[in-house]
Order: C-alpha cells, then structure tokens, then sequence
C-alpha cells in the first residue's frame, strides 16, 4: 500500500468535509465557472432571492379580485397590469414562482437523498442488495417519466406535497444509477482497504469516505434535473393536473392565460419567460459544472 498516497487521500477528504474547506472549495468552483455559467448563477441568485423577498414588499394579494380592474395593462398600481380576474400580475407571478420553484428543488432534493442513498448501498455493498435496487431502477427507467408521473398524480391527488413526490420519486432512479458506478469504482479501492484493516464499519466508511466521492456527479446532475421538474410541474398544471388554483405556479398561470393570448398576451408571456430562462439557466449552470468537476466529459 501507498502510505504516502493514503495519506494525502485521508487529508483530502478530512479538509473536504470541514466548513472552511466546503467554504473554500464552493469559492473556487465558482471563480472557475465559464462566463455563460457565472451568468447563469447570477441570474438563478437573483430570481430565487426576488421570488422570497418580493412578498414582504408587495402591496398586493396574488389572490385579491377586482372585476374592474381585469386585464389592465402595467400600470403605477400594478406594475405588470393584471390577470383575467383582476388579480395583481406582478403578485402572482412571485407567488406562482415560489410554488414552482419549491416543487423543482423539493422534488430533486428528494431524488438527490433517495437515488443516493440506493446507489451507494447497492455500489457499496454489492450482492442480492445490488441486484434487487438496479433491477428496481431498471424497471424505473423503463417506463416514461411524464406518464409515470401522471399515475402518480391522477392516484393521489394534485395538491403541492403530491407533486413534489411524484416528480422527485420519478427522477430517483436515475441519480442512483449515477451514484452507483461512482460507488463502483471506490469500492475497492486502497483508502477503503485501509479503513478496513484499522476497524472501520462498513457504514461508516460507506458515509465518510465513499459518498463523499460522488458530490461532484451528483452536483451535475441534481442542476440538470431540477430544471427538468420545473418543466415537469409546469407541464402538469398547463394540463390542468398539477397546482391548483388558488394557488399559483407558472405552468398554470400560462393555462389560464391561452384565453386572452390575443386580447392580454403579457399574461402568457410573463410566466413563460421565467420558466425559459430559469430552465436555461440551471442547464448552462449544469454544463459548466460539468465542465469542471468532470472533464472528461467535457466537449
């Protein structure tokens, strides 16, 4: 055995696993972000703060009606005008944007936990475990995403917390094949070796020195996924099949504006734009990550 490589491996994920070194690792994977990915961070920064902030200074209810003031145009009241009900745009497009912003990163904050923490045992432990989860995947992937999601949603409901589940319980098995080749090729290798023959458990080797392995993958990935669950949830409620009014999301604030495209078109144009460059920005973001903690996937 390396006792010198052991060594510097050890160090490695000891400083990784501390505040400063997190601190400090974030700061320059950032710093060497491409443009088009700073940008992109900037603007994702930028809207996720307006979207919490923006309601502690609105005058204005996303569910206040006024039958006189239906489909105004922006004005000093009202900045983005209002919608078909006379209702504060600029109001609902905050509210809409925290239920759909919720529902991306819920959603793959769960597929992030659940496909990791599969992918892991499976890689790690191998044997029946392996083979039962993979073929659970298998079978996952086998079956389209978006109509497994509306079984989901037509079985149990449409109300928030469904959605979160039904998106994040369909991303899930693809993280776990992810993590599950990167477990793969640190199971045997020489820090776990070492870990073994100084009496560490498997568990706690599993979650202090392997998992740590796989950020970076699933960093990528969980970027990627959740501008995908926001199309997914955006998909659902223009069905009519996901959030509900009198809640709001950007995807049913573009089904309930498809009326007035002709007469109104800032109500469909102010929710599609924002699910277009939110989705596009946490791509670009994905990409250039990918770009850097992985190059050898790099184009």
């Amino acid at each position: 055995m390396n006792k010198p490589a052991l060594m510097q491996d050890q160090q490695w994920i000891g400083a990784s696993a501390s505040s400063p070194g997190i601190a400090k690792s974030i700061w320059k994977t950032v710093a060497r972000l491409s443009p088009v990915g700073k940008l992109a961070l900037f603007y994702l920064i930028i809207i996720h703060l307006f979207i919490v902030v923006a309601p502690w200074f609105l005058g204005h209810s996303p569910t206040d009606t006024d039958p006189l003031q239906v489909t105004q145009p922006a004005s000093a009241q009202h900045w983005l005008g209002t919608d078909e009900l006379g209702r504060d745009e600029l109001a609902r497009v905050v509210s809409g944007g925290q239920i759909t912003l919720l529902v991306g990163l819920s959603a793959m904050a769960l597929a992030v936990v659940l496909g990791g923490l599969l992918g892991s045992i499976a890689g790690f432990f191998g044997g029946t475990a392996e083979y039962i989860i993979m073929r659970i995947v298998d079978m996952m992937l086998s079956i389209p995403s978006f109509f497994l999601i509306l079984i989901e949603i037509t079985s149990f409901g449409n109300k928030p917390p469904v959605v979160i589940l039904a998106v994040g319980l369909t991303y899930w098995p693809q993280m776990a094949r992810i993590v599950h080749a990167e477990v793969l090729k640190w199971r045997n290798s020489s820090l776990v070796e070492a870990e073994t023959t100084l009496g560490a458990g498997p568990w706690r080797i599993l979650f202090r020195h392997v998992i740590p392995q796989t950020f970076s993958s699933i960093i990528v990935l969980a970027t990627l996924g959740i501008g995908w669950a926001i199309l997914a949830e955006s998909g659902l409620s223009y069905l009519g099949l996901g959030i509900q009014p009198p809640l709001a999301s950007w995807g049913n604030m573009l089904q309930h504006s498809q009326n007035y495209i002709w007469t109104a078109p800032e109500l469909a144009i102010y929710p599609g734009v924002l699910i277009l460059v939110t989705v596009l920005a946490y791509s670009l973001l994905g990409e250039s990550l990918r770009d850097i903690l992985d190059p050898k996937l790099k184009r």
